[in-house]
Parts: C-alpha cells; sequence; structure tokens
C-alpha cells in the first residue's frame, strides 16, 4: 500500500468503493437546531431536507485537523508510504485548511489537492487516483491524474431556490440573479471552484431539460466519460433524468444516481439536481 487516498464525505463515495480502494473519508459536520453531526455518520441528506422544509437553522463547519490526522497515521500503520488527500473546494468549505494542518504532522508524506469542485466530479478523480495506487503509483503520478480528471470535470446544476445557496454565502457570482429569483429557475455550474450563472429558464420543466442538453454537450467533447446525477430528495426525477442521459451519452462508461450529502444538500436545498460529467484519461 505505498501510496493511500483520503477525501471528505462530500464526494459521496460508496462504502462499497470506499472499502475497495482502501480510501480514507474524513466527514464534514453538519449543524440542525445547534446540534453538531457528521455527514455520513450521524446525521444523513434526509434529516437536512427536512429540517429545511420546516426552516429550522442548519450549517455546516469543517472537520478539525486532528480528525485528518487520525486517518493518516491509521494509513500510515497499514502501511501506506505516502497519502494523498482530495477535497472539496476551498471557495465551497475550508475544510482543505484542516488537512493541510495536519498534514505538517502527518507521520508520512501527504499532497494536498484543492478538487475546485465536489461530490461525484471529486469522487471519480478519486477513484482515478486509486486505480494508478493500485498499480504501483507514485505520489506524484496519482496527484497528476487526480487533478487532470477534476479539471476536466464539468458541473452544472439546478436549484428549485437560491434561498439556501444565499443563507449559506455560496452562491458567488450567481448573486446577480437574486433580484429576479421569484421569476426565474436557474441552471448554475461550478468553474474554478466557484458557483457561477450559466442561465435562467422559467419553467422547472424547462431548466431540467436544459440541464440534461448541457450535459451531452460537454460529454460530446470526449470519447469516454463517467456520469453522475445527484439530487437532494428527488430521486424520481433524478433517475428520469439518468436514463435519458443513458440514452443520449456516447461513450458512456459509468452513470450513477447519487444523493447529496447534508453537507452539500444544507446550501442547495431540496429539489435540486445535478450533473457531473468527468471524462476518462
Amino acid at each position: 500500500m505505498p501510496t493511500a487516498l483520503v477525501t471528505d464525505s462530500t464526494a459521496y463515495l460508496t462504502p462499497e468503493a470506499v472499502e475497495a480502494h482502501g480510501i480514507g473519508v474524513v466527514p464534514l459536520h453538519v449543524v440542525i437546531g445547534g446540534q453538531e453531526r457528521r455527514e455520513g455518520v450521524d446525521v444523513g441528506p434526509g434529516e437536512v431536507a427536512e429540517a429545511l422544509r420546516r426552516f429550522r437553522p442548519v450549517s455546516t463547519s469543517r472537520p478539525s485537523p486532528q480528525a485528518f490526522l487520525d486517518v493518516y497515521r491509521a494509513l500510515a500503520d497499514e502501511g501506506a508510504d505516502s497519502i494523498v488527500s482530495v477535497h472539496i473546494s476551498a471557495d465551497m468549505s475550508s475544510t482543505i485548511g484542516s488537512a493541510q494542518l495536519a498534514a505538517n504532522q502527518s507521520p508520512v508524506p501527504v499532497t494536498v489537492i484543492d478538487s475546485r469542485s465536489m461530490g461525484m466530479a471529486m469522487g471519480y478523480a478519486v477513484l482515478a487516483g486509486a486505480e494508478v495506487a493500485s498499480r504501483g503509483g507514485s505520489a506524484e503520478e496519482v496527484a497528476d491524474v487526480v487533478r487532470a480528471r477534476c479539471e476536466g470535470a464539468t458541473v452544472v446544476f439546478y436549484v428549485d431556490t437560491l434561498e439556501h445557496l444565499r443563507r449559506g454565502g455560496r452562491i458567488g457570482k450567481a448573486n446577480a440573479l437574486l433580484g429576479s429569483a421569484l421569476a426565474i429557475k436557474p441552471i448554475l455550474g461550478l468553474r474554478d471552484g466557484g458557483i457561477v450563472p450559466l442561465e435562467r429558464v422559467r419553467t422547472s420543466s424547462r431548466a431540467i431539460a436544459r440541464l440534461e442538453e448541457l450535459a451531452v454537450e460537454a460529454a460530446s467533447r470526449v470519447e469516454h466519460v463517467d456520469v453522475a446525477v445527484h439530487h437532494l430528495d428527488s430521486l424520481e426525477r433524478a433517475e428520469k433524468l439518468a436514463e435519458r442521459l443513458r440514452l443520449r451519452v456516447d461513450g458512456l462508461e459509468e452513470l450513477v444516481v447519487v444523493e447529496l450529502g447534508a453537507v452539500v444538500g444544507a446550501h442547495v436545498g431540496p429539489g435540486t439536481l445535478a450533473i457531473a460529467v468527468s471524462p476518462r484519461a
């Protein structure tokens, strides 16, 4: 186990994938009604969606440096001689700061990577890095693959309302849409780690149709691609969207439907649909 991979809970990797590749996962924290819980451990997306619908206070916080250091030490004890640690965009969370502080105390060298992304756009990059590591790749080779997958990914998403992003301070350049938020359904994207407005349409059905078109366009630019459809408390719409993408995307290697976890869900709100398009090398 020369090079090990670590990520955080916003990669939304399945437990099976985490176990198969020996990936360390550090959970971010969600605070609901004053009670702090760990994403994927003490709280799930359903509880966050319900809290948001009831207008209960919901916020998020980064893990402590000690939480990262515990994972780094455990992997070193298991035989890792280097670690590549991949995390949610620094524009979305200060999580990477904790990882960097812990890296300075790690018993083995740690390369900390700001994915400039989140969700399966980051998750697919982590899995690609783990594949390289399993073939004996060096930490530098693993990091290069992770960065390439992150940089090549496209993330587009639709939210029922901008209110949750506004409250969480994650709205970025999409702030310009707030003045007409009641009259539009915004399509947003991730660019260089931040949320940017892409288009505005009048109905949710048109927004989802346009989301599909943008994903197909992104996938058409590469030969082999993995796609993830994310949602929060909107499984039926996500599955229908996934089925349409399965029929339309050439070169599709893998397509998964993954519910957004508590941390990202707290900022985007129920009804959100997102698509991550991740080209393979």
